[in-house]
C-alpha cells in the first residue's frame, strides 16, 4: 500500500493541467526503466506521450491512461490545495487522485508486483500514457496508435484505468463507449425592430418548430448493449442584448452521444433534412470526435471478470456508458479493450478523492489479470 500512496502523491503533485504532463512521465519512466521496460517519448505539437514496452513477444497487453487532468476551478472551492495531497480518515485528495493518477499508480505497482515472480512471462507488456485525453485528443492516444500501426506493432488486449467503478472496486467496468458527434449551427434571419416585426425575421420563432422536433425525435432504440442515441443542446445565443432589437442571426453548439444502432452519416443526414424541412437558412459544421466501440466477450473480458470476482466477489456489470475514452481510437485496430479503473463520484469535481484501501484492491485485480493472460 505505502508504494502505491507513495507514487499517487508524487503524480498528484505535478500540476498536470491538460496538456501539460508537468513531470509524471518522466515519474513514470524512471519506474519503468529499473523494470527493463524500453522507453519512447513521444512528443506531438505541445503534447506528452509515452510508450513503455516490456518484451517482444505476442500476446501484448497495454495499460493505458493519461496524465493530464481538468483545471481545479475555483482554489477557495477545494478544503486543502488541489495540487498537494492530503489524506482525511481513509481517503486521499487531490486533482487526478480519481481520474486517473490513481489508476496509473495501481497499474505500475501491479505490473512490478507481477515481473518480480514472472519474469520470463508468456508475452509482453507495455504502457500507452497520454497528456492530452481531457483536451482536444488530437496528438494523444490517437498519434501514438498511429505511430504503432505503422510499425506493425500489434496490442492484443488494452486495460485503460479511468474511473469505472461505481460503489466498489470493480463492481462496474466498460466494454464500449457511444459515439460522439458535434454540431455547430449558424441560423440566418433578418435583424430589425421589435415594433415592426413585419420588416425582420426573427431567429428564434424561426428555429422554435424546428428545435421541437430535434430535441423530441427519436433517433435509434439503442440495443443490448447501448442505450438509445441522445441529442443535447449545450449552447445556444441569439440577440444584440437589447430588447427592442429581433435578432437576425442564431447560434447553437449540440452533441449527440450515440450507439452503434446509427452511425454518424446517418445523424448529420437526419438534421440536415429537419432544418431543411422548416425552410431555415443555415451554415452547420460537425465535429465527429469518436465513433461508438464495443469489444466482444473474448479472453480478455473472460480474464477481467475472473480477476474482479476472485479479488472481490463481485460479479461485475459490464456497461457502455458514460463519455468518451481513448478507447476510441485503440478499439478500431481489433484491440479488445476495457476500462477498470477506481471510483467515479468525485472526478472533476473540487475535492476530488480516492479511497486509499481500494488502491490495493484495484493493483491486485491488475496483477491478477496479468496472470491470467500471460502465465
Amino acid at each position: 500500500m505505502s508504494s502505491i500512496l507513495s507514487l499517487l502523491k508524487d503524480l498528484i503533485y505535478c500540476p498536470s493541467v491538460t496538456p501539460q504532463d508537468a513531470g509524471c512521465q518522466e515519474i513514470i519512466s524512471q519506474r519503468l526503466k529499473l523494470l527493463n521496460f524500453h522507453i519512447e517519448s513521444m512528443r506531438f505539437n505541445d503534447v506528452d506521450n509515452l510508450w513503455a514496452r516490456y518484451g517482444t513477444q505476442a500476446p501484448l497487453i497495454v495499460f493505458a491512461g493519461h496524465t493530464d487532468v481538468v483545471p481545479p476551478g475555483p482554489l477557495d472551492a477545494w478544503v486543502t490545495p488541489p495540487f498537494e495531497p492530503h489524506i482525511r480518515e481513509e481517503y486521499l485528495y487531490g486533482r487526478g487522485a480519481a481520474d486517473m493518477k490513481s489508476g496509473l499508480a495501481t497499474m505500475i505497482i501491479a505490473v512490478e508486483n507481477f515481473l518480480k515472480k514472472n519474469p520470463q512471462c508468456a508475452g509482453s507488456i507495455a504502457f500507452l500514457i497520454t497528456s492530452d485525453e481531457e483536451g482536444v485528443s488530437i496528438d494523444g492516444t490517437k498519434r501514438v496508435v498511429e505511430t504503432l500501426l505503422q510499425r506493425n506493432e500489434k496490442m492484443d488486449y488494452c486495460v485503460i484505468g479511468e474511473a469505472t467503478s461505481n460503489n466498489f472496486i470493480g463492481d462496474q467496468i466498460r466494454v464500449g463507449r457511444r459515439g460522439s458527434l458535434s454540431g455547430n449551427l449558424k441560423l440566418f434571419g433578418k435583424q430589425g425592430h421589435v415594433a415592426f416585426p413585419h420588416l425582420a425575421e426573427n431567429v428564434i420563432h424561426l428555429i422554435a418548430p424546428a428545435l421541437q422536433e430535434l430535441t423530441t425525435f427519436t433517433w435509434d432504440q439503442g440495443n443490448q448493449y447501448f442505450p438509445p442515441t441522445t441529442f443535447q443542446i449545450s449552447n445556444l445565443h441569439a440577440g444584440t442584448g437589447a430588447n427592442n432589437v429581433i435578432p437576425g442571426d442564431l447560434n447553437m453548439h449540440f452533441n449527440f452521444r450515440f450507439s452503434t444502432a446509427v452511425t454518424a452519416e446517418e445523424l448529420q443526414h437526419r438534421v440536415t433534412q429537419i432544418l431543411e424541412k422548416h425552410h431555415l437558412k443555415f451554415d452547420l459544421q460537425w465535429n465527429y470526435s469518436g465513433q461508438p466501440f464495443l469489444t466482444h466477450q473474448g479472453q480478455l473480458i473472460r480474464a477481467v471478470k475472473q480477476a474482479i470476482q476472485e479479488i472481490t466477489a463481485l460479479d461485475t456489470i459490464l456497461s457502455t456508458g458514460g463519455g468518451t475514452s481513448d478507447g476510441r481510437f485503440i478499439a478500431p485496430t481489433g484491440t479488445e479493450v476495457i476500462e477498470l479503473g477506481p471510483c467515479n463520484a468525485s472526478v472533476h469535481q473540487a475535492n476530488e478523492h480516492v479511497r486509499i484501501p481500494d488502491l490495493n484492491v484495484l493493483s491486485e485485480i491488475y496483477e491478477r489479470i496479468l496472470e491470467l493472460l500471460l502465465n
